[in-house]
């Protein structure tokens, strides 16, 4: 697969908002032309809106955009201004009364990095969306929704590393992909290339702990230090897909998540990710989903090899 750049793929746009001093913030993924979405949702503590709008079974309209948040639940009122921006600018379902945007939103929890009295609101979300109206944003790492990411929290504050929000673009004859990820996980991250694991639980000498060993060895932070994680992204394509065939790429999609996260989708876990078919190109199914989680692959790991 050949790299491009974000603004290359114009399906889809970035914006990004956040607070630095709170460190929490929002990234909005906007599609122009609306997007067909499918949602696979694999940790036992999502924060989410609107997810059913992903599901086969609802009314086929397009999603005007995808929203990563922090804030746990509380940040799901970025999409408030989400929707008020798109609907100033003329984009939602037209009822015949009023246009609505439709608006799906994840979230990680992030309450306790910076100021967690302070959360994504409506103004940071109209303000990310905005930035995404405008043209996309091509930054990683402690930016938007990623600002307040951590990793490897099995021990507590103390031995997590920092994360952040990851990208990756990729085209392969006319067919291009997309993945947007916030890796905000309780496990360690790995390079399943080398095996390598890059980041996680660091010990005072530097080095890192095993997340399993130390779970299974009950070396867990008291109820002082709440193991509150998630992984939510999502994945664009140019290629046509229709509303089971979506929720069938973004569960294949996760096996990026299995192949660099350990552990990963447990109870302690919200972890997510949304698949967003944009295009007319045709493509099978099956090498779609497997490039997907090659792409997720990379914009994980792009977090850390920054």
């Amino acid at each position: 697969m050949q790299t491009i750049r974000v603004d290359q793929m114009p399906e889809f746009r970035i914006g990004h908002a956040q607070n630095e001093e709170a460190m929490t913030g929002v990234t909005v993924l906007y599609f122009p032309e609306g997007a067909r979405v499918g949602v696979d949702i694999s940790g036992g503590g999502p924060a989410s809106r609107e997810t059913p709008l992903a599901g086969p079974l609802t009314a086929d309209n397009p999603i005007n955009a995808v929203v990563l948040g922090g804030g746990s639940a509380f940040g799901l009122a970025a999409s408030d201004g989400v929707m008020q921006c798109l609907e100033e600018h003329g984009i939602g379902f037209d009822t015949g009364l009023f246009k609505v945007p439709l608006v799906l939103q994840s979230d990680i929890y992030d309450l306790g990095v910076g100021d967690g009295r302070i959360r994504p609101d409506a103004r940071m979300g109209r303000e990310a969306c905005e930035n995404a109206l405008v043209g996309s944003d091509d930054r990683k790492g402690p930016v938007g929704a990623g600002i307040g990411a951590t990793v490897g929290k099995m021990m507590g504050p103390a031995h997590m590393e920092t994360s952040g929000l990851g990208l990756a673009v990729r085209q392969i004859g006319l067919l291009k992909l997309a993945a947007v990820v916030v890796v905000n996980a309780v496990g360690d991250i790995y390079d399943p290339k080398t095996g390598q694991k890059i980041a996680g639980v660091r010990l005072d000498d530097g080095s890192l702990a095993d997340t399993i060993e130390v779970l299974t060895a009950g070396l867990l932070p008291g109820p002082e230090s709440p193991m509150t994680n998630t992984t939510i992204g999502c994945i664009v394509t140019n290629a046509d897909f229709d509303a089971a065939q979506v929720n069938k790429l973004a569960m294949m999609s996760r096996a990026a998540y299995d192949r660099t996260i350990k552990p990963v989708g447990t109870m302690m876990d919200g972890d997510s990710i949304y698949f967003a078919s944009t295009g007319k190109i045709k493509a099978d199914i099956n090498l779609v989903g497997t490039l997907a989680a090659e792409v997720m692959e990379e914009a994980i790991l792009s977090i850390f090899q920054q």
